[in-house]
């Protein structure tokens, strides 16, 4: 019996050794999902971003554009500031400045949206409550954008063409103390004395009649 010639002899061994580095290589089990902070069925475009101090200096083209209504605020005299919003700072969207959440959204009943640039639901519901906004007798709206840059922000709000207040949580304290799930969007109605409720049918308006029908529910029309 002819023995293999070393030509043949190293290629097995060379195949051997391919085949040892492959089964080291290869995966075992299933590589963890990075968690953004959000569901996946509500992530549309992009991703969150985690956003530093707001800087206003390089917002001011973008403000302009967008042409949000004033942030909310001061309270009405003679009320007082409760609820877990209490003594929550953030920055204003529409224009330079901070605020107390809290005290700024105290002594009357208000809607507060949790939302980003980012979320593709949140796309198709701002529009949803801005009609809702411009109607008379309307219920107060105010747009909370969290995990998110301000410029895209603003950016989405001026081609939609909302124009309701909104604010930037840039420490993410506004949104834990909401204490909503990790999913955007999120609306949550604040009655006068600082209660808060979370709106959980719809999970996302997709009409004004939906909005009316939850601020009823709430007992806050």
């Amino acid at each position: 019996m002819r023995r293999p010639s070393a030509r043949v002899r190293w290629t097995v061994v060379g195949l051997v050794v391919v085949a040892g580095l492959a089964v080291a290589l290869w995966p075992r089990g299933t590589p963890p999902v990075p968690q953004l902070g959000a569901s996946v069925a509500q992530v549309g475009v992009g991703n969150h971003v985690t956003p530093g101090a707001v800087d206003d200096g390089a917002l001011d083209t973008a403000r302009a554009a967008a042409v949000l209504q004033p942030c909310p605020g001061p309270a009405p005299a003679g009320s007082t500031t409760k609820g877990p919003l209490a003594g929550v700072v953030v920055s204003c969207l529409g224009a330079p400045g901070t605020l107390d959440l809290g005290a700024a959204l105290g002594g009357r009943p208000v809607l507060v949206n949790l939302w980003a640039s980012w979320c593709g639901p949140c796309r198709a519901e701002i529009p949803v409550l801005a009609a809702y906004a411009q109607q008379p007798g309307s219920v107060e709206v105010v747009g909370l954008n969290v995990r998110d840059d301000p410029s895209s922000a603003l950016a989405l709000l001026n081609s939609v063409g909302a124009r309701y207040p909104s604010v930037v949580d840039t420490t993410g304290r506004a949104e834990a103390a909401l204490a909503g799930p990790p999913v955007l969007p999120l609306s949550f109605l604040i009655a006068s004395d600082g209660t808060v409720q979370r709106v959980r049918d719809p999970s996302v308006f997709t009409t004004v009649a939906q909005v009316e029908g939850a601020i009823a529910s709430a007992g806050l029309s």
